[in-house]
This record gives C-alpha cells, structure tokens and sequence, in this order.
C-alpha cells in the first residue's frame, strides 16, 4: 500500500478515536486451531467473506490474526503466520475495505502487514516477547495495541498497583523507540497471564488505563472466564460477552474486539441513543 494512503487511513482513525463513539474491532482468525472459530476462516474466500459480513454488521476496524493465542495453542513460526494473513490483508487493503490491525507478537509480521496496509499492531505481549517489536512500531508508523501480559500469573500481586507499572513501562519503552504517545492504545489483557479473578479485576479497574489519557481496547469476547462463571460452551457466550463489554464502555472503554459485530453494533445503537436523550 502506498505510504500517503495508509497515512491518511491512520489520520482518520485517530481522528474518529477521539469523537467519543465506541468502536468495534472485528476478529478475522486466519487459522486453524483458534478457541472460537478456529478453521471457520481458514481458506482465503471464507476469510473475505467473513470480513464483508462484519463490514455489514457496522464494524469499524478488522484485527486479522494468523496464530492462535489461546492457552497451549501450538506456536507458528513467523514465515507461516505471514503465509496465512498475508492473502486477507493484501485483499483488504486492495479494496479499501476499513482499516486493518495485524495480531501478532513478531516484528517481522508486523512490518510486512503495515507494508501491506494494515495501521494497527495489536501485540498481546505488549512488546515484552519480540525485543524488535518496538522498533517495529517505530518504523512503520503503526498505531501500536499494548497489552497487559505479565506471561504467568500471580494471584499475590497487587493488581492496580501492577497494571499501573507495567504500563510505565511500555510507555518507556515506546518513548525510548521515538513512537508518539498518541499511536498507543491500552489492553488490559483479559485472558493473558492471569487468574481467574483477576480478569474481573483488571475490568473493574480500567480507570489505571483510562487515567492515562490513552484509548482503551477491551477484548472479552467468547473467552474462558465467561464460561467458567456462567457454564456455558464457547458458542453461547454472548450475553457475557455483552454484559462485560457494556460495562466496559461505562468505565471508559473506546474499543471493543468482538466475533458477534452485529449485536454489539445493536446494543452500542441503543446505549448512544439513550446518552442523546439526556
């Protein structure tokens, strides 16, 4: 993709950030062995397709991810991973479809999915796994997804007070690198080396992302702890998903990274609709 097109893309995306509505980040799994819809959108049709159905539902931003990250799942190397997301990620781009985010921890898919077009990289290791990664950030000039990953979970730590240093950090790190404070995005990382209580814990207090000044990416969707709590399968977890994410949006949540657009699409309609009425 061209350098200016991309920047425009980027520009406008910032732009609607900072307008107040709530975005909805679209999970395009290119893979085999995803937790939800692992396979569903494996093949390069069904990947496009599935992209044109979310751009129907009202999706703002598409995150294609061509390794899973689920707990055990089987490590890819970087070659493979950029042979699964390349095709969508070029396709996409080609149709100027939305803008797009790249899943990954590696910098060097990182740097060819911003060649290709993509504007955000949303690392679930927050830049701790790949030592490169933020160079990466750097010289493509991507938006970057900053993800509070502690690797292994600890249920002694003080969890406000962790968050609040982890983020210090990631932002030192951005800083050393030359990447602007507003290219950064802020993930409590729901899922991510974590117990189950603490994933309501980092919920309950985005106001340690928030606080920052920084946009806040939430992604609940579908994932274990709602199925623990209510004891549903991973295709009936909708209605948690909504609930977390609804109340996310109270605490100041910009991004919501969901597989259902279309009820989300729903709901946040009717939560505007309300706040108009005031």
């Amino acid at each position: 993709m061209d350098n200016a097109v991309r920047k425009t893309i980027r520009e406008e995306l910032l732009h609607r950030l900072t307008g107040g509505r709530v975005m909805l980040m679209g999970i395009l799994n290119v893979t085999p062995d995803s937790f939800s819809d692992g396979g569903a959108h494996y093949g390069l049709e069904e990947a496009l397709r599935h992209a044109e159905q979310m751009q129907q539902e009202g999706v703002d931003i598409i995150d294609v991810g061509g390794e899973s990250t689920r707990p055990n799942a089987d490590e890819v190397d970087a070659e493979e991973e950029w042979r699964r997301v390349s095709g969508a990620i070029a396709a996409l781009s080609e149709a100027g479809a939305l803008p797009l985010s790249i899943d990954t921890y590696k910098a060097s898919v990182a740097r060819q999915a911003a060649a290709a077009g993509a504007v955000i990289i949303n690392d679930v290791w927050g830049m701790t796994r790949d030592p490169d990664m933020a160079a990466a950030v750097s010289e493509t000039a991507s938006l970057v997804v900053m993800t509070y990953n502690r690797g292994k979970a600890d249920g002694t730590i003080n969890l406000r007070d962790d968050m609040a240093g982890f983020f210090a950090e990631s932002f030192a790190e951005a800083d050393a690198h030359g990447i602007p404070r507003e290219h950064v995005i802020l993930d409590p990382g729901v899922g991510f080396g974590k117990t189950y209580e603490q994933n309501f814990g980092v919920l309950a207090n985005l106001d340690v992302l928030t606080d920052t000044g920084r946009p806040v990416l939430v992604g609940v969707s579908r994932k274990s702890f709602i199925g623990r709590l209510t004891g549903n399968p991973v295709g009936d977890r909708l209605i948690g998903t909504l609930a977390a994410n609804l109340d996310s949006v109270s605490r100041g949540a910009s991004i919501l990274r969901v597989h259902d657009v279309a009820a989300h699409r729903e709901a946040l309609n009717m939560l505007e609709a309300i706040e108009k009425a005031k």
